[in-house]
């Protein structure tokens, strides 16, 4: 299998404990909602769930996969899936349109996971035309035969999640959970807006809670998670098994330790894990843009956008605040933004 993907020789291998099933299950015990980071595509990769892990996060996404891709391509394996022995609970999640694709990815990559979600919502055009994502919405029946191809060749040896929209109609999303409850599904993430709905729009929490209400297998409920006191407010309302944030953890990846904005620390811990490991110079822009966002002022923010390469954002950096590095002192432990005295008056806090 070491051949099949590059790079995975030194990989202990996976853990119960760590099946995402059976951490929801511990979080039940715990009276408490499983806290999940969602698929992001192109920013799930390992330097960024990571830095999630420093900051009470049970489950992470991967970045969807194009399965057929996956399987036919050795480069496309090389960089879209990376992971290490602390990358646990890890769920990747895939986009496929057809059981031959599934199972011949699954095959490959279920020794490095923990579970595999299968992608139900992704609403982007492009997606949709190939028949994945949010256009399983409307084949029940096709997801339902390949959450049962997995479950029928490896049983409960693999954890499986969908992550579905709902439909303009309850019932057509009602009858969707059942047909893939029916099919052998662990677990469902449900996303409270259509694939037509704006993401400016409110997630419809009363149609996650009617699902939850019929479910047989636990519910995660996705959609305008941006704080803690939002997993709470979802949690409360819909009495779904869990809360899944993904634009919110975009932007402050400390959310689910209580944090109201990205800690300087996570900054500090983010430059440390993305340079270790390896990241294109334009997700890791897009990353710090992202976790600086209301830190500073608009001036300084759009410098930071400006910067044309790594180590002009180093520099930029170094030039406008206090970075430490691993083994300074205080490294990854800072909360505000340490402005240095010359740029002081374009902090914004």
């Amino acid at each position: 299998m070491s051949n099949i993907i590059p790079n995975m020789r030194d990989l202990k291998p996976r853990r119960e404990e760590d099946k995402p099933i059976n951490i929801i299950k511990k979080c039940q015990m715990e009276n408490r909602p499983v806290l999940i980071a969602g698929p992001m595509v192109r920013y799930s990769k390992l330097p960024f769930r990571q830095l999630l892990r420093n900051y009470n996060v049970d489950i992470v996404y991967s970045p969807m996969i194009l399965a057929r891709e996956f399987v036919r391509n050795k480069q496309a394996r090389i960089s879209d899936f990376t992971t290490n022995n602390d990358d646990r609970s890890l769920i990747v999640q895939l986009g496929v349109n057809n059981v031959t694709d599934l199972l011949r990815c699954v095959e490959m990559i279920h020794p490095y996971v923990d579970g595999i979600g299968l992608n139900c919502g992704c609403p982007i055009k492009e997606q949709v035309r190939e028949g994945i994502g949010a256009a399983l919405m409307n084949n029940k029946e096709l997801v339902s035969q390949m959450v049962f191809a997995v479950k029928e060749k490896w049983g409960d040896k693999i954890c499986i999640e969908t992550k579905i929209r709902v439909h303009d109609d309850i019932n057509e999303t009602i009858e969707f959970v059942k047909m893939v409850e029916d099919a052998g599904v662990d677990f469902i993430t449900v996303h409270g807006r259509t694939k037509n709905t704006r993401s400016s729009q409110p997630v419809n929490l009363d149609k996650i809670k009617k699902i939850k209400e019929i479910a047989r297998v636990p519910i995660i409920a996705n959609g305008d998670c941006f704080t803690i006191d939002d997993v709470s407010k979802i949690q409360n309302f819909t009495n779904c098994d869990g809360v899944m944030a993904v634009r919110g953890i975009l932007n402050n990846p400390a959310l689910f330790a209580g944090y109201e904005k990205c800690p300087w620390g996570a900054i500090e811990k983010f430059w440390d894990y993305s340079t270790s490991y390896g990241l294109q110079f334009k997700l890791i822009q897009h990353h710090l843009s992202c976790m600086m966002e209301g830190l500073i002022k608009r001036k300084l923010h759009i410098e930071l956008n400006e910067c044309s390469d790594l180590i002009s954002l180093l520099e930029w950096f170094d030039n406008n605040f206090e970075l430490k590095r691993p083994g300074d002192k205080g490294f990854g432990l800072g909360v505000s933004v340490p402005i240095r005295e010359n740029r002081s008056n374009l902090a914004n806090l």
